[in-house]
């Protein structure tokens, strides 16, 4: 069964708790290439690579079945000055 944007939303969501999340699927709808921007105190103090693990570990099952999988993490302090 291929990987459902709603599925990635509720996993992310529950072991991250994210103030924004925004999870598109750039295949068309068949789940083969994700691309997420995920913001969240956890980010807080963590490098880019460890950001990038919490995530990975959170979907990890999910990534297995993904061809290309892309994440844009940040704090929320980092995602305001990001905006600007």
């Amino acid at each position: 069964m291929p990987v459902t944007v709603a599925d990635l939303k509720t996993k992310l969501t529950e072991k991250l708790t994210p103030s924004y999340l925004e999870v598109n699927d750039l295949s068309d709808g068949c789940g083969q290439n994700i691309e997420v921007i995920i913001v969240s105190t956890v980010f807080e103090g963590k490098s880019v690579l460890q950001k990038h693990r919490l995530v990975n570990d959170a979907i990890k099952s999910e990534i297995a079945e993904i061809h290309a999988f892309s994440q844009k993490t940040f704090t929320p302090i980092q995602w305001e000055q990001n905006k600007n």
